[in-house]
């Protein structure tokens, strides 16, 4: 689930629907009491989103925030601890807000199928989890992904666990459930006329978390 995200929580931390962390575009006020780490890892992911990790540079991050570069070395030793920083926060605000908000509903089935409808479909609109897939080549990234993967997969099949599925089987569909949403995603940045629109969509959606559900 390049798994989002979106609600209150995430209004709270980041995008309504992708769990894209919002960035700030202060006025330049040179001071740095007035941005945190946050406020510069917010604007890295943002940075990646757009250009890739290659678009993560101080200078350019300074300018979009409306400071100096002297905030970001009073906050980080070097563009390494803020890419690690970044990561982190796409951790937060991707996997375990959306996480934490879908604990909100007590019944297991309903929490799956809004997880997956909202995760799934807020996803094409996302491009920063493309992003980070197409540069897992750099390890910093590869680790972050195996961490965020591992997460949402564990959290799926501890849904179908809750369920009655025995634990290989849960795995076994935490996996397809995942695989199906990593699949909709990139179809629907690189061929999204592949895709239904409109109601369409949502009825695709729900077969697919039927079939996912269904005992043979």
């Amino acid at each position: 689930m390049v798994m989002a995200q979106q609600r209150a929580g995430q209004q709270r931390a980041g995008h309504p629907k992708t769990g894209h962390p919002k960035t700030e575009h202060p006025k330049n006020t040179g001071s740095r009491q007035r941005l945190t780490a946050r406020d510069w890892a917010d604007a890295a992911l943002a940075a990646i989103a757009e250009g890739g990790l290659a678009a993560v540079a101080v200078e350019p991050l300074a300018a979009r925030l409306g400071t100096t570069k002297g905030s970001f070395y009073w906050h980080f030793a070097g563009r390494d601890a803020l890419i690690e920083a970044a990561l982190e926060r796409w951790a937060e605000v991707a996997t375990e807000a959306v996480i934490a908000e879908t604990e909100a509903e007590p019944d297991p089935e309903r929490r799956l199928r809004a997880l997956l409808l909202r995760t799934t479909d807020a996803a094409v609109s996302d491009p920063l989890g493309m992003s980070l897939l197409a540069t897992a080549a750099d390890p910093r990234v590869a680790a972050a992904l195996a961490r965020v993967t591992e997460r949402r997969i564990g959290y799926i099949a501890a849904l179908f666990a809750e369920l009655g599925f025995s634990q290989a089987e849960a795995r076994r569909r935490g996996l397809l459930a995942y695989s199906a949403h990593l699949g909709h995603a990139q179809l629907g940045r690189a061929v999204p006329q592949a895709l239904p629109t409109g109601a369409d969509r949502t009825r695709y959606l729900e077969s697919l978390i039927d079939a996912l559900l269904h005992r043979g």
